[in-house]
């Protein structure tokens, strides 16, 4: 454990003393202690009289009156913090010592990366996130980028700090898309096999299919003009599924589980969900089609579930999809989805909460479109035409780095823009070449201390091998600059649990820029290697590693990489 978890820890801990809490009572509150204070505040800063002024039923002064006098007259808080100041409405603001200095420089250099895990006592969950989630009509789209690294990013934050996450991505394979798709590429191989053939109204008119026709020719030849419609329904899902994945690889985007909505129609899934609304009284039949009662549940309207024709409307299925997810055992369902399903969200939990599952289990986020410019002009999306239209065309122009950032570098609920001409820029100008040459900067810096007779002690901080008794050594050279770098790194900790309870998984990008721009500030402002201040030296080469190794756990998480020269 860390100093950090410790503080947080006393903290849960007291509240629940003080005001009768209970574990449960903070899972769906946003407790926050973070470093990211200006030093006028203090060093660490926290909201917890505010999320509990609700539950306890007082004024969120008076609680944190409370909490002053623990984290002031216990022995242990004492030696770690200096003072603890009121502000505002509430937030406790606490300064500390030297020793508490001196002990998170330490946790930092031999935790490294658990450093920021939870901790053991810290709730652990099992997690299914589900995103991406694109029809199996046609090759992924802008869009999809913008969902897809949302999702992942969060997955592998989650992951990280000790959830069990699993990544899933539904197929919407059944049916009237399907057929139209079949349909579609019938089309487009008897085309090929030179018999005239019109395009099926309200088909697939996309290049990609005759790309698949001619594949589809070249492998069964004149045998096409016998195949069943199925033949080709499966060939285009399959070949489409394929690229999707092609360019889901490219993306650095695995999932664990694909699932196929079709597999819900086969085995009468989708039916038995129907069947139970009905046994609980909360379906009912009127001309001749079948309803959901979803106005018990907070909704304007009842919702149509099956038509007076037989056919079952989008939420008949993903009522058993998502019946299925909470039937695996998760204690938490994440979709990820596009602006457009607005609307849905509430009918969505309606019916899991009509089946008997708890609605706040399910999370659905949404996002909001993409627009690629350049220059602040906007680029008209047609591959044919040159431009982009397609998530591999961003890909291959600008990489799967700066593609994973730029898609991730503005909060979900806000229209992205997607500068091209600041994705293509090798300069400081563009964020992820900034992050990755501070990354790269301190290797080289290392290096050349290595060289210039800083060679055992390099090897120790690399090597996280710095004794206690070393680094009390140091404490006296601590200047408010390192004091400054020490807090930005520690805020990371509080990111990561405010990504895992909120999932705003963009402010991880945030913080990684703002990190490694204090590093660049740090280095101007302190010469590292100096041979006539060797502690000195020494002390600012073990910060500057230690920000290496938070750069570094930012860029895995984000799924950029960490080049080794730039």
């Amino acid at each position: 454990m860390n100093l950090l978890t410790t503080i947080r820890n006393f903290i849960i801990t007291e509240a629940k003393r003080k005001y009768v809490l209970t574990d449960a009572d903070f899972k769906h509150l946003s407790f926050t202690i973070n470093t990211g204070a200006e030093a006028k505040f203090g060093d660490l800063s926290t909201n917890i009289a505010m999320i509990l002024t609700k539950e306890v039923g007082l004024n969120p002064r008076v609680i944190a009156g409370d909490m002053q006098e623990a984290l002031t007259t216990t022995h242990e808080m004492r030696f770690y913090i200096e003072q603890v100041h009121i502000a505002g409405p509430g937030f406790l603001n606490l300064t500390l010592s030297k020793a508490a200095t001196e002990q998170l420089i330490f946790d930092l250099i031999t935790q490294k990366e658990d450093f920021f895990k939870l901790g053991n006592e810290e709730t652990k969950k099992k997690v299914l996130i589900e995103f991406v989630s694109a029809n199996p009509t046609g090759p992924l789209h802008l869009g999809h980028g913008r969902g897809g690294i949302i999702g992942d990013t969060l997955a592998r934050v989650m992951g990280f700090l000790g959830h069990q996450v699993d990544k899933e991505f539904y197929i919407n394979d059944a049916g009237n898309q399907i057929n139209k798709l079949g349909l579609s590429l019938q089309a487009r191989c008897l085309q090929e096999l030179g018999i005239a053939q019109e395009l099926p109204e309200e088909g697939y008119a996309g290049e990609y299919l005759i790309d698949i026709a001619k594949d589809c020719v070249l492998a069964h030849g004149e045998a096409l003009k016998e195949k069943p419609l199925v033949f080709f329904e499966l060939y285009a899902k399959e070949n489409l599924l394929q690229l999707i994945q092609a360019d889901l690889t490219s993306y650095r985007i695995h999932f664990d589980r694909w699932f196929s909505e079709k597999t819900l129609h086969d085995d009468s899934s989708v039916e038995r969900a129907l069947d139970l609304l009905k046994a609980k009284d909360l379906a009912y039949e009127k001309d001749g089609a079948l309803w959901f009662k979803s106005t018990e549940f907070g909704d304007d309207k009842d919702r149509v579930v099956r038509k007076s024709t037989g056919e079952l409307t989008y939420i008949a299925a993903d009522i058993a999809y998502h019946k299925n997810k909470f039937d695996r055992g998760y204690d938490l369902l994440i979709d990820i989805l596009g602006h457009d399903h607005h609307g849905y969200v509430k009918r969505l939990k309606a019916t899991m909460e009509a089946l008997g599952f708890n609605p706040h289990q399910l999370e659905v986020l949404l996002y909001q479109l993409v627009n690629i410019k350049e220059n602040d002009v906007a680029v008209r999306m047609s591959k044919r035409a040159g431009n982009f239209t397609k998530l591999s065309d961003v890909i291959d122009e600008v990489g799967t780095d700066v593609a994973r950032f730029f898609y991730l570098n503005r909060k979900a609920e806000m229209t992205l823009d997607f500068d091209l001409a600041t994705a293509l820029k090798k300069t400081d100008e563009n964020p992820v070449y900034y992050i990755q040459y501070a990354y790269v900067r301190i290797s080289s810096l290392l290096d050349r201390a290595d060289a210039e007779g800083f060679n055992e002690w390099v090897e120790q901080v690399r090597q996280g091998t710095v004794s206690r008794e070393q680094l009390v050594a140091l404490m006296p050279h601590v200047t408010e600059d390192e004091r400054d770098l020490l807090k930005k790194m520690c805020l990371l900790q509080d990111i990561l649990r405010t990504i895992a309870h909120g999932y705003q998984s963009h402010v991880l990008s945030y913080f990684a820029l703002e990190l490694a721009q204090h590093l660049h500030s740090y280095y101007t402002r302190n010469k590292v290697i100096d041979k006539h201040q060797i502690p000195v030296s020494q002390l600012r080469m073990l910060m500057v590693f230690s920000v290496q190794q938070v750069l570094s756990l930012c860029l895995d998480l984000l799924g950029i990489s960490k080049p080794e020269r730039m």
